[in-house]
């Protein structure tokens, strides 16, 4: 399912499948984009920022359209204790690698993966991204 930004609208509640992930997708090339991501994030509930959470940047490819320093998304991941991936979606090769990295991701989440649970995948991204 997928939002432009939070909360989702209450009427359908009842309709909604239980959420295992969330991927906020940052724009590098649009600040709008890291700002409508930044609004969103005071209402996800703050149990889900352990190993529920993700920030997939886009364009990174496009480094000479960059609106947004890289810096202040690697921050955020840092702030929020969620992984950052970054990623050029308009490279086939890299989108479909991306998407099942993001599949991967999900079933983690979702306790798909006998003996990995989403907080110690969470601290394994954390900790390979820090070496």
């Amino acid at each position: 399912h997928l939002a432009t930004s939070l909360p989702l609208p209450s009427e359908r509640d009842h309709l909604r499948p239980r959420i295992d992930l969330i991927v906020f997708m940052i724009d590098i090339k649009s600040k709008y984009s890291l700002k409508n991501v930044e609004a969103s994030l005071a209402h996800v509930d703050a149990s889900f920022f352990l190993g529920k959470v993700c920030f997939l940047v886009t364009g990174v490819g496009r480094v000479n359209y960059c609106s947004v320093e890289t810096n202040a998304i690697c921050k955020l991941g840092e702030t929020y204790c969620s992984p950052v991936l970054f990623s050029e979606l308009e490279l086939e090769g890299i989108r479909v690698s991306t998407a099942q990295r993001l599949l991967r991701m999900l079933k983690i989440c979702a306790g798909l993966v006998p003996g990995i649970s989403a907080l110690s995948f969470g601290l394994l991204m954390r900790n390979s991204a820090d070496d």
